[in-house]
């Protein structure tokens, strides 16, 4: 199952990171990117990093090693709840 739900992501990712023009013509810029990421290339580049991150977590899922991960980010914050 995790296999088919990490493939779902990545797959999503991929779509976003090759179909960004699709993205800002049917769904318009986004403010905050332009202001903070470049001018007038801040809602591709926000679109395309967005698309990244789901592909690294999609298959991180279906390595399974995203659990570990996670862990290892969170244990610091929420070590002391056992």
């Amino acid at each position: 199952m995790s296999i088919l739900i990490g493939l779902i992501l990545a797959i999503i990712g991929f779509l976003l990171v090759w179909k960004t023009e699709w993205l800002i013509a049917n769904f318009g810029r986004i403010d905050w990117a332009d202001q903070h990421l470049g001018t007038e290339g801040g809602t591709r580049i926000f679109y395309k990093l967005g698309g990244i991150v789901i592909i690294f977590i999609g298959f991180a899922i279906m390595t399974g090693i995203m659990q570990p991960i996670l862990l290892s980010v969170l244990t610091p914050l929420f070590g002391g709840l056992k």
